[in-house]
Formats: structure tokens, C-alpha cells, sequence
């Protein structure tokens, strides 16, 4: 049976490209959905749970996690590295913990290392 990944990350139209000079809106949504191809390819059933900055990121990761049941659970660097978004990142690891206690948390840099990071969970 396929591992379930779930890759909870900032939606392209929240991140502010200004800190990642590297992405462009264009890149990140490419991105989306080369990582799900990717790790389909690699024998996972990945899903992305894209959220806003915080307004209502917290519920959708909720009743995303119910829903999905997730092995593996991504959190991305836009979420992660950017210290304007801690407190976002303090309540997603606390939801994981509540309602996905069984679930690995992996970490990636980027988009294009999310493989990397699931395969040293699962």
C-alpha cells in the first residue's frame, strides 16, 4: 500500500516573492505539481494542503489531516524558514501532533528537494 504524504505549504497568491528571490509564482505552481508527479512516481499517494498566512491556514489543515489520513507529513520552507510566519508554523506542528500523532514530519528547502525529505520518513 501506498505511504500518504501530505505537503502543507503557503498558496502561491500568500507568499510574499520578495524573500525568495529565486521563486516566481509561475515557478512555485510548476512546482506544486512536479513534487506530486514526482513522488507519485516514487510510489506515493502525495496531496498539498495550500494555505493563506494564517487567517484560516489552521482550520484547512485540520480537516485536511481528518480527511487524508496522512503517513508523512511536509511542511514547506515558505511556512517553516520565514520567521513571519513562526507562529503559523508553532500551530501546524501542534494540529499534526493532535490529529495526525502517528505521522512522520518531514521538513524540505524547497519545492524541488520534497522527495528527498519524504523519503527519510518513509
Amino acid at each position: 500500500m501506498k505511504k500518504k504524504v501530505l505537503m502543507i505549504g503557503l498558496r502561491s497568491d500568500a507568499v510574499e516573492f520578495d524573500k525568495w528571490p529565486q521563486l516566481t509564482k509561475e515557478k512555485l505552481e510548476s512546482a506544486f505539481v512536479d513534487t506530486v508527479t514526482e513522488l507519485a512516481k516514487n510510489g506515493y499517494d502525495a496531496k498539498w494542503c495550500l494555505t493563506d498566512r494564517g487567517e484560516t491556514a489552521e482550520q484547512h489543515a485540520y480537516h485536511t489531516l481528518l480527511k487524508e489520513k496522512p503517513d508523512i507529513v511536509l511542511i514547506g520552507a515558505g511556512v517553516r524558514a520565514d520567521p513571519d510566519h513562526f507562529l503559523l508554523f508553532e500551530k501546524l506542528i501542534n494540529i499534526i501532533h493532535t490529529h495526525s500523532s502517528n505521522a512522520k514530519i518531514a521538513f524540505n528547502t524547497m519545492p524541488n528537494d520534497s522527495l528527498e525529505s519524504v523519503q527519510r520518513w518513509g
